[in-house]
């Protein structure tokens, strides 16, 4: 009798995991001012842990190689619980910046749970399984941001103490469901210490590197925007912390349809070097008008531009990497643009909480004059063409 398979259990695991970082993510820049912290400081918390998990997700996946994915899966799940409960429980910004490396340390779920889908499906149904976790992930974002800030009106600290139970229960039900793999394939996790290298060595190749160039600036923009909208969306547009939920799960339910529902029909009819490019345009009209929307209608108007062009853009340059990749190194190929996108995520905060000390119009106005570069290169992108059915 066929097994029933895990991609289900493990759907629910990832997505529940997600709810609970999506929760706490949107409000992250607001409570680190409510615990006294200096605008240009705040982006650490956010550069921190992306930092920290650039370091430590490789470990995890090769401690995952050694002894078993399901462990190591457990035992991040109540390492991230823990961290969400101790940042809920800070109260100054230091203790705050602290529990947020540590969770960037312990945090490997998303990577893992890869490794897992890469042990279980065939070659074939690799992609499809791929892609069970990805819906998993944009679902946690479209609805944690409401959720977090619902409970963010009974206090800023109750989003955490929620994505911190919601973690304890996933990982007690994930103790009691998720079998182990039968067999582990090594080096399915991230390129491990190797990664700097390998960028060095991706750079060396022209067109990929151009590639991972427009892949590093869409990153960094739009890292730099998150970690200074909430502030941008309170001070200019007067929003409270459930509202600035309900912007983000419009920005996130934007993005699913424009994925699930364009960007195939679209990279399949055009190619993924027009979506490249004319992402990065829509990034540069919806940054440029964040800070100068008007209102709250004016101000969803122009995030519509900047999630449909982070919606085309992101999987077109994953497509375009696994393309342009030799058939036997798409692992490696794969791996280094989520380093690039790494590195994206660490610069980006910081220098947008910087720059809106100085004027909270900067991150934007920079971003998108960093996206207009952005457009360029992508528009000079040479790609395989259009993917055509056989």
């Amino acid at each position: 009798m066929k097994k029933p398979s895990p991609l289900p259990i493990l759907f629910i695991i990832v997505f529940i995991d997600l709810l609970g970082f999506g929760m706490v993510m949107p409000l992250m820049s607001r409570y680190a001012r409510e615990l006294g912290a200096p605008v240009e400081y705040i982006g650490l918390l956010f550069t921190g842990y992306s930092a920290m998990q650039f370091v430590f997700a490789p470990l995890w996946g090769r401690l995952s190689d050694r002894v078993g994915r399901r462990p190591v899966l457990l035992a991040s799940i109540v390492l991230s619980a823990v961290a969400f409960l101790f940042s809920g429980l800070a109260r100054t910004f230091l203790a705050l910046l602290l529990t947020r490396l540590f969770a960037g340390a312990a945090t490997a779920n998303v990577a893992i749970a890869q490794a897992y889908v890469a042990d279980v499906t065939t070659p074939e149904d690799r992609a499809r399984g791929m892609g069970i976790i990805g819906a998993a992930f944009g679902l946690g974002f479209v609805l944690g941001p409401p959720v977090g800030g619902l409970l963010a009106g009974v206090h800023l600290g109750a989003p955490f103490f929620g994505a911190a139970g919601l973690s304890l229960l996933n990982g007690v039900a994930a103790f009691f469901i998720l079998p182990e793999p039968h067999q582990r394939r090594e080096g399915a996790h991230a390129p491990g210490v190797r990664r700097l290298e390998e960028l060095r060595e991706a750079f060396s190749r022209p067109g990929f590197a151009r590639l991972l160039v427009f892949y590093f600036l869409v990153i960094f923009a739009f890292s730099a925007m998150e970690s200074t909208f909430t502030l941008l969306a309170a001070d200019r547009y007067g929003l409270t912390d459930r509202q600035v939920g309900y912007v983000f799960g419009f920005i996130g339910v934007v993005m699913v349809v424009v994925q699930g529902g364009l960007v195939g029909r679209l990279s399949r009819r055009f190619g993924e070097v027009p979506m490249l490019g004319t992402g990065a345009a829509l990034m540069v009209v919806g940054l440029g008008a964040l800070p100068y929307a008007g209102g709250v209608p004016g101000l969803l108007a122009a995030c519509v531009p900047l999630a449909v062009g982070q919606g085309f853009a992101q999987p077109a340059v994953s497509s375009l990497i696994s393309r342009l990749a030799a058939q036997e190194a798409q692992g490696g190929s794969l791996g280094i643009g989520q380093s690039v996108a790494a590195i994206g995520r660490i610069v980006g905060p910081e220098t947008g909480t910087y720059t809106f000390k100085q004027s909270m119009a900067w991150p934007y106005l920079g971003g998108a004059a960093v996206m207009l570069v952005a457009t360029v290169i992508g528009w000079t992108i040479k790609g395989p063409g259009p993917a055509r059915s056989a």
